[in-house]
């Protein structure tokens, strides 16, 4: 969950609908907000080596005036490592807060605690985990890792255990696990308590949703439209999120024809969305499949075509401030406490969309 993919390119040029200075945004801070958001870094596979690096920074920027509380950073093997990705956002910013996507083929728990402890010590920044058990069979299977995808949720928990025990304890840690043994192993340096990470697991199958309980994770999903999700609320005794674009607009035509620009009618896209589904293991995956094949027909505010044609893995909301804010407050209202937008393309876009959260919040104000 939360990984990226070769050909995913969300950070497509689009026209403006109005200069940035012409925009009515009133932005609320992160204190004010009861919710938090992220937005998503441009991956690798869109720049070449010197550009890449302008416009992580340059996002990284965005996100950070916008009220971002983090930015998520992909994580698969066509991808630059996310570490040494991080530490050009850490550099580039004051205050925003990496989502590390974690994948335990990768590494052994004991380097990403590492990872964690050094941003402390040398930035003072706080960490946000996004732990990954592998959706795409060709990756791992690359790696030699055929491990079931219940089994590697059972193997997540063991892993970010001991990635939360290193860095919140100042004794010797042993663990004893089916997949991981450490004994007597001690993070130096400390972690101060304050910057603990927080945990992020996908929420969509009952493995994911086990794994969020045990960890104390915030637990996220690709939801499907909120009229549709009333019967699932998010589950109580932890955190929930959710994973979503947002084209919002002062009118309806004005966002429509920005979504559109950006993402085309694509049949080669559709094509190789479809062949990535035959590699997937995930019920997310699957899940959102089927809530497109019912929803093509129709222009609504839930928007599935960037996901069909394999430029993004979330979902949209498009339209204008209402319907979005409409969209966006029943999310909040079911318990959705999180929400990690899809790459921005300018800031002006992640202006507007913070100008939806806005107008949601304020509908829940009135409301309650």
């Amino acid at each position: 969950m939360l990984s990226s993919k070769a050909g995913l390119k969300s950070e497509l040029p689009f026209a403006s609908a109005k200069p940035l200075s012409q925009v009515p945004i009133v932005m609320r801070s992160n204190v004010e907000r009861p919710v938090e958001i992220f937005s998503t870094c441009p991956q690798s596979l869109a720049f070449d080596k010197d550009s890449y690096v302008r416009q992580v920074r340059k996002v990284a920027r965005w996100s950070e005036r916008c009220g971002c509380t983090g930015i998520l950073v992909y994580t698969d093997n066509s991808l630059v490592d996310p570490w040494l990705v991080s530490q050009i956002i850490v550099e580039s910013t004051r205050t925003l807060s990496p989502l590390v996507a974690i994948q335990p083929v990768y590494m052994h728990p004991y380097s990403v605690a590492k990872m964690v402890a050094s941003f402390g010590y040398l930035h003072h920044r706080r960490i946000y985990l996004n732990m990954l058990a592998g959706g795409f069979k060709n990756d791992l299977v690359a790696l030699n890792d055929t491990t079931p995808h219940d089994k590697r949720y059972a193997r997540l928990i063991e892993y970010a255990t001991i990635i939360n025990q290193l860095l919140s304890s100042a004794a010797p840690v042993t663990f004893h696990g089916e997949s991981y043994r450490i004994d007597q192993l001690r993070m130096t340096p400390a972690l101060p308590p304050e910057l603990l990470p927080e945990i992020f697991v996908s929420g969509s199958s009952d493995a994911g949703l086990d794994a969020a309980r045990k960890l104390g994770a915030t637990a996220v999903k690709y939801p499907r439209p909120a009229s549709e999700c009333e019967a699932e609320p998010a589950t109580s005794g932890f955190k929930s999120g959710i994973r979503v674009g947002i084209i919002a607009r002062e009118t309806e035509d004005e966002a429509w024809d920005v979504a559109e620009q950006r993402f085309p009618e694509d049949r080669k896209g559709e094509l190789t969305h479809q062949l990535a589904m035959k590699v997937s293991d995930s019920l997310w995956h699957k899940q959102l499949s089927d809530t497109a094949n019912k929803t093509r027909a129709m222009r609504s505010t839930y928007w599935l075509r960037p996901f069909e044609q394999y430029k993004t893995f979330c979902p949209y909301l498009v339209g204008s401030y209402e319907p979005v804010a409409n969209e966006l407050s029943r999310y909040i209202s079911l318990g959705y406490r999180t929400f990690i937008l899809d790459i921005p393309a300018t800031e002006e876009e992640l202006q507007h969309a913070s100008a939806a959260f806005d107008r949601a919040l304020e509908r829940i104000d009135i409301l309650a």
